[in-house]
C-alpha cells in the first residue's frame, strides 16, 4: 500500500451526527430570531469551522460580528444537549479504524469540530486512543486551507503523499488538494456525490465497508 497514515473526517464521514448538527444549527438561529434555514442548505457547511459555517449560512454576518459569537454559543448549547439525537458510528466504522491499526497505518482526524467538542465524542465513543494525533478548526485555520494536513504530515512524520484523507464534502477533498494529499469521498455523509466527485477525489465509496475493501 502506498499510503501510510489514513486522515479521517468525522462528522459525516466516521460519525453519523448529520441530524444533531443541522437541528442545533436550526435551534440557535430560532433563539437567535434570524432566518431558520433548510435541512438541505445547512449539510452544505458541514465540515467547515464552527464561525465559517455561520457566515457561509447568512452572510450578512461577518467573522468578528456579535451575532456570530452569539450563534456559537447557542449552538454549542443546542450540540451538547443531550435532547438532540444520539451520535453514532456509521456501520462497520470501528472493524475498519480496528483492521488499519493492525496494517501498521496511522490514523488521525481532521474536522471542523471545535477540540472541546471532538474530546467529547472520543469520549462519548471510547475511541480516542485509537488516533495518533487530530486538529480541530479551532486551533488551526478551517478547511479548506490545507493547514490541518500539513500539521498532521509533520506531527506523524510522513509525507503529504503517503497521506489518505476520507471525507463527506469538498471541504474535505479540496483541503486535500491544496495539500497534495490524496482523497477518498464518501457519498453517506453531507455532499451529493456529483458535487464530492467535482473534487477530484482518487476515488469514490458509498460505505466504510467498500472503503475497507478498497484499502485492504
Amino acid at each position: 500500500m502506498k499510503y501510510q497514515a489514513i486522515i479521517f473526517d468525522w462528522d459525516g464521514t466516521l460519525v453519523d451526527s448529520t441530524a444533531r448538527i443541522v437541528e442545533s444549527m436550526q435551534l440557535a438561529a430560532r433563539e437567535a430570531e434570524i432566518k431558520v434555514l433548510s435541512d438541505f442548505d445547512i449539510k452544505q457547511i458541514i465540515g467547515l469551522g464552527l464561525p465559517e459555517a455561520i457566515c457561509q449560512l447568512w452572510p450578512e454576518f461577518d467573522l468578528g460580528d456579535d451575532e456570530v459569537a452569539n450563534m456559537r454559543v447557542l449552538y454549542n448549547k443546542h450540540y451538547m444537549s443531550d435532547a438532540r439525537p444520539a451520535m453514532r458510528f456509521f456501520d462497520h466504522a470501528e472493524l475498519l479504524l480496528g483492521d488499519l491499526l493492525k496494517a501498521d497505518l496511522d490514523l488521525a482526524v481532521a474536522t471542523g469540530k471545535s477540540r472541546s467538542g471532538l474530546d467529547r465524542a472520543f469520549r462519548e465513543l471510547k475511541t480516542g486512543h485509537l488516533f495518533r494525533d487530530s486538529r480541530c478548526a479551532d486551533e488551526t485555520k478551517s478547511k479548506p486551507h490545507p493547514l490541518m494536513l500539513e500539521e498532521l504530515a509533520q506531527s506523524l512524520g510522513v509525507e503529504p503523499g503517503a497521506m489518505l484523507m476520507v471525507g463527506d464534502t469538498t471541504f474535505d477533498l479540496d483541503m486535500a488538494k491544496a495539500a497534495g494529499v490524496d482523497s477518498v469521498g464518501i457519498t453517506h455523509g453531507a455532499h451529493a456525490q456529483e458535487k464530492l466527485e467535482s473534487s477530484g477525489p482518487v476515488h469514490m465509496v458509498h460505505s466504510l465497508k467498500e472503503l475497507k475493501e478498497w484499502l485492504l
